[in-house]
């Protein structure tokens, strides 16, 4: 995993804005409709091509595929894996249900776009969890490595991202295990292909996690906060049984309160949760510093403790709101992170969550997408200088 040695490097989370017609045809098929599948995956590719040389020209170093061949960041498994069937409706969030007007404004904005739930008609485990079959990942990874190869320009590292056995755990109701632990080692041994099929390719994986933050206003919200950490520290023995061939080096953990505008004060705080998440046999972590509710926990950096290599990816581009923010606004948030951790060459800049974690659901018009990575390269490019690593 590179290090920011002479500057700090620019990366971000995950999920880049779909094209609409690649939109409305991953949300017809999660609709149930029948689409031709041929014109789907050559939309998938095509929009692929796109997104990495939109994040070459916007000076991302770390940059990904854009999740572009899948429908959402954890639901195309239910395409990869055995034993998902049914439906079911998740329970809404703490702080959503607490603001009842704001309930109501959300669901008609939602109401008035195609997308795919992340939330409606999920799927359920009603068998045995495996990995259909391990050339489905490779042909994925394979199509990242054929676009890197032709697009002029290249990152200085290429990432792809694989969920976390929690977030399918939470979000896929469990009908066939006896236990959840049953349920998330199952998870855990079918993520594994994928986790070793993403390094194997020469890419840095990140598993998103945010079921490390965001279940304790979900699942967890009329339980105590202990209930949620002994969850939480059974999801991290899960990734780190499925990492256990896998350079830690080679891998980096993102996690959230959800990707969603709304009061988010319900959240747990991270000071609750970092000991946690720290256990992850990981390189680095991928935070959120940039949104209202959590800017202010850069401090919690301070206290988590970095091995020899170890980085911090923080989140300092807000993907939910279409405010461009300014690099000396990116550039003080660096600053902040940097001071936290104590060495700015173990920073990265970051967004704090994707764009468009299911397709249709992002909020940020795609042209001010690109607008925002290259405010936050520029504001990387000033924090570098005043950390006088230039």
């Amino acid at each position: 995993m590179l290090t920011s040695q002479h500057r700090i490097l620019t990366t971000h989370t995950g999920s880049l804005p779909r094209p609409p017609a690649l939109t409305e045809l991953y949300a017809r098929r999660a609709a149930g409709e029948a689409i031709d599948e041929a014109a789907l995956d050559a939309a998938g590719k095509l929009a692929t091509r796109h997104v990495v040389r939109q994040q070459i020209a916007a000076c991302i170093d770390v940059g990904n595929n854009g999740e572009q061949q899948r429908e959402a960041f954890f639901l195309y498994v239910r395409r990869r894996m055995t034993g998902f069937g049914g439906t079911w409706n998740r329970r809404p969030m703490a702080d959503v249900v607490k603001y009842p007007g704001y309930q109501a404004w959300a669901s008609e904005q939602d109401g008035a776009r195609r997308s795919v739930s992340n939330r409606g008609a999920l799927p359920k485990a009603i068998g045995a969890v495996t990995y259909l079959d391990p050339a489905l990942i490779k042909a994925e990874c394979d199509e990242f490595r054929a676009t890197l190869s032709e697009v002029e320009g290249r990152f200085a590292e290429p990432f792809m991202t694989a969920p976390s056995p929690g977030i399918i755990a939470a979000a896929m109701m469990n009908e066939h295990y006896d236990t959840e632990d049953a349920y998330l080692h199952a998870l855990g041994q079918a993520l594994r292909i994928e986790y070793q099929a993403i390094v194997a390719a020469g890419f840095l994986l990140q598993i998103d996690a945010p079921d490390l933050a965001l279940e304790r206003h979900v699942s967890f919200q009329d339980r105590k906060l202990g209930d949620f950490i002994d969850f939480a520290e059974r999801v991290v023995e899960a990734i780190n049984q499925a990492l256990a061939d896998i350079p830690p080096d080679r891998v980096r953990i993102h996690a959230c309160w959800g990707n969603y505008e709304a009061p988010h004060d319900c959240d747990v705080d991270l000071q609750d949760i970092l000991p946690t998440i720290s256990r992850a046999k990981v390189g680095g972590w991928v935070l959120p510093f940039a949104n209202p509710r959590h800017a202010h926990e850069y401090r919690c950096l301070k206290n988590l403790p970095l091995a020899d290599g170890q980085v911090v990816v923080a989140g300092v581009i807000d993907p939910l709101t279409n405010f461009v923010e300014h690099p000396e606004v990116v550039a003080d948030r660096l600053e902040l992170a940097a001071r936290a951790v104590g060495d700015p060459t173990r920073v990265l800049a970051g967004t704090d969550c994707g764009f468009d974690t299911s397709a249709g659901r992002g909020r940020v018009s795609e042209d001010v997408v690109w607008a925002k990575l290259r405010s936050m390269a520029d504001g990387a490019r000033i924090a570098s200088q005043r950390l006088g690593m230039t």
